[in-house]
């Protein structure tokens, strides 16, 4: 043999050697915030600030990175307030270990949507944008890429990015390293296979070295999974020196001077001293996080005002914003600003407290109503809806309670309800609007009966609806047809729209979310009697414990009361969370009309008859064949729902 082949042979020999090296080699010990300050770029489209990372930026994120790096700690929680920076944490430690220490990796979404749309908006720019990453991880147009929207290889390890309702995507995979993002909105069972957040945590079980880490806005006291998973950690807060002293103490929301939002002031515990925002924001650097328990487990507490995107004059205008709004505005100021859960007070409401909110009404519809929705609730010997007109920010105002006595079995019960909807409601001025969408329970022994009714009627924008009382569930979720009539069925979360319902009825002054009913002795109130309150405030909101977790519940207050009055009201608010309208914009509109010439009778009419589409479902449904005096619809696609706005002015 040649000497040159020898040297080619010792040459190949060399390069395979070195590559094992590296693969068996430890991975440099360089931690997240280390990896992120020299590699990582933020993308223009995922950050208000692209270009290169610096964590001095946001100086409370380094500690909460460091203790992710740290290898005796296995688990870490963060419960923060939004827009701090957490996501950007978890895209830091996805990329450090990409990079630096490849391994089997989840991150978990509350639904499989969330994951692609995550997958695409934040993982595929930084992967781009990010040059270490993007050679290891190939073109998901490229041919066997191993790329996909909830697949990624790269060379020594994986990504998986999955939905925590989905079973399937939870299982048969080991992790080292699991990511559980927003875990405060994971239901509380993946389809029928239990708690996500243990199934997830099970396929770690194999590696000594994983990881495992949680992060969330809270929601509810007692029923926040990440406020539990912090009470049972070191409890760290986030502590800034005080400009005057420089004693070191937590950003509070209770020291803070906001009577002037022109000029808000912070006052120091120790000394007492009040300093303003920028004087504490130049002591950022200098923070540092203080525990307040010791435990394995290192858990972090961040609120707003210690970020750099948000100034402390937008968070306090945005407090006396949700203060007029009512409980479900503050609710979610004290979760995303502060980083804290709700604590619910329950049904407080007294009668005599919403018997205050009767006034004489000027005409059959106020002025302020710019729409009107109906809900029906279907009992064994009767029917009753509600007539409720809205304004801009759900401030609403009850129009008629009616029960139609007779059995739901027979045709005339129906036949009263569809003349009933039929109706024509007047203003002071004699202009008049319909009914623009009603939702009837189809719940109860009269299902069939309610699916008869409405199929011909849903260009009426008449739906048929079902409760569901599983916690978390949206008010409103998409139509579904998988019934034996075919006809578009919404499920409502009865759950959320209650506690709307029950924040606005706290709302003492007119305004956003404040609730009016008419004061008229002459036609009986219009139904809305004492037993009508009674009924809407006839239940309340209790926390239970059951088979170990922590559930909520809406219960009666007695065993006597009746509650049709508040289901009625909730089927009239789904009703308008249906049609979703811009009621602002309707204003606006109405008070350029007012001023200038007046509507004539047939364009008032024609309003009414012929209403200008506000949203379109994806799933739409066949409509009737129109009669002569109807104006024919709009071609559909097969299968559709449109969703009308009747009775626009």
């Amino acid at each position: 043999m040649s000497l040159q082949n020898i040297a080619r042979s010792e040459y190949r020999a060399w390069r395979l050697w070195t590559r094992f090296d590296s693969l068996w080699a430890p991975p440099p010990e360089i931690s997240v915030a280390e990896w992120a300050d020299r590699e990582r770029r933020l993308s223009q489209e995922s950050s208000v600030e692209p270009g290169r990372w610096v964590t001095d930026r946001a100086p409370y994120q380094r500690g909460i990175m460091d203790a992710i790096s740290d290898p005796r700690q296995q688990e870490v929680v963060v419960m923060s307030a939004a827009q701090v920076g957490k996501s950007e944490i978890l895209n830091n430690t996805i990329g450090m270990h990409i990079d630096i220490d490849p391994c089997p990796m989840m991150m978990v979404q509350p639904t499989i949507e969330d994951a692609e749309a995550y997958s695409k908006d934040r993982i595929a720019p930084m992967v781009r944008d990010t040059p270490c990453l993007s050679t290891k991880i190939k073109d998901p147009r490229s041919r066997d890429s191993g790329n996909t929207l909830r697949h990624k290889r790269f060379p020594g390890g994986q990504l998986f990015l999955g939905g925590a309702n989905s079973p399937s995507g939870l299982a048969s995979k080991p992790i080292r390293l699991l990511l559980l993002d927003e875990v405060d909105r994971y239901p509380q069972s993946a389809g029928t296979e239990g708690d996500p957040v243990m199934l997830a945590r099970k396929r770690t079980q194999n590696f000594w070295n994983r990881k495992i880490i949680q992060v969330s806005t809270p929601t509810i006291k007692g029923l926040s999974r990440i406020e539990k998973l912090y009470e049972s950690s070191t409890m760290e807060q986030w502590h800034v020196p005080c400009p005057r002293c420089g004693a070191a103490s937590p950003i509070e929301w209770g020291n803070f001077d906001h009577k002037a939002i022109s000029d808000i002031r912070l006052k120091c515990p120790v000394c007492g001293k009040y300093s303003g925002e920028q004087e504490w924001r130049s002591q950022q650097h200098r923070g540092m996080w203080v525990a307040r328990k010791e435990h394995h487990i290192r858990g972090f507490h961040i609120n707003a005002f210690s970020s750099p995107w948000t100034s402390w004059e937008d968070l306090v205008f945005a407090y006396y914003e949700a203060r007029k709004d009512g409980d479900e505005a503050m609710k979610v100021w004290r979760n995303t600003v502060l980083g804290i859960p709700w604590e619910e007070t329950g049904n407080a409401i007294e009668v005599e407290n919403l018997e205050e909110h009767r006034e004489e009404y000027e005409a059959e519809v106020p002025d302020g109503v710019l729409i009107l929705t109906c809900g029906v609730d279907t009992q064994d010997d009767r029917l009753e809806a509600e007539v409720v007109g809205w304004g801009p920010r759900r401030e609403s105002w009850g129009i008629y309670y009616r029960v139609f006595v007779g059995d739901p079995g027979q045709a005339q019960v129906w036949e009263a309800l569809d003349e009933f909807l039929s109706s024509l409601w007047s203003y002071a001025d004699g202009e008049q609007i319909g009914i623009a969408c009603t939702c009837i329970d189809s719940g109860g022994h009269f299902t069939d009966e309610v699916y008869k009714f409405v199929k011909p009627r849903e260009r009426r924008n008449i739906f048929a609806i079902k409760g569901s009382s599983v916690y978390g569930k949206p008010g409103v979720s998409k139509p579904s047809r998988s019934n034996r009539r075919r006809v578009a069925l919404f499920s409502l979360g009865v759950d959320a729209l209650k506690g709307s319902l029950f924040s606005r009825l706290k709302v003492e002054s007119p305004g956003p979310g404040y609730c009016h009913w008419p004061k008229d002795l002459k036609s009986n109130h219009r139904g809305y009697d004492l037993p009508y309150f009674k009924g809407l405030v006839s239940e309340k909101l209790v926390v239970r414990r059951v088979g170990g977790k922590v559930k909520t519940e809406w219960v009666k207050r007695s065993s006597s009361a009746r509650n049709e009055p508040l289901d009625v009201r909730v089927y009239a608010t789904a009703a308008l969370e249906i049609l979703n309208p811009d009621l602002e914009r309707r204003r606006e509109r109405r008070v350029v009309k007012r001023k200038g010439a007046k509507t004539t009778k047939k364009a008032r009419r024609s309003s009414v008859v012929n209403p200008k589409p506000e949203k379109l479902f994806e799933e739409q449904a066949p409509s009737p064949e129109p009669t002569s005096k109807e104006k024919a619809p709009p071609k559909r696609r097969k299968g559709g729902v449109r969703v009308l706005s009747g009775g626009v002015r």
